[in-house]
C-alpha cells in the first residue's frame, strides 16, 4: 500500500467534499442531467477514496504531505 500523504484538516475536507458531491450527483441525476450526475459521482468516489486510504496521487505527484499538520 502506498504511504499516507493525506491527513488532518485536508482529510475532512474531503470527506465534507465527497458527501457534498454525493447530493449533487443524486439531484441532478434525479433531475435527468446525467453529464452532470456522472461527473459529480465520479468526484464523489474519488474524494472519498483519497479521505478512507488517506492516499492522493495528484499529492504523491506534487510531493505534498498533509499527514504532519
Amino acid at each position: 500500500m502506498p504511504e499516507q500523504n493525506v491527513g488532518g484538516t485536508d482529510r475532512l475536507l474531503r470527506v465534507v467534499l465527497a458527501v457534498v458531491l454525493s447530493v449533487v450527483a443524486v439531484r441532478a441525476l434525479v433531475s435527468g442531467r446525467r453529464t452532470v450526475g456522472t461527473a459529480a459521482a465520479l468526484g464523489a468516489v474519488g474524494a472519498g477514496f483519497n479521505a478512507v486510504t488517506c492516499f492522493c496521487g495528484l499529492n504523491a505527484l506534487l510531493g505534498l504531505d498533509t499527514t504532519e499538520e
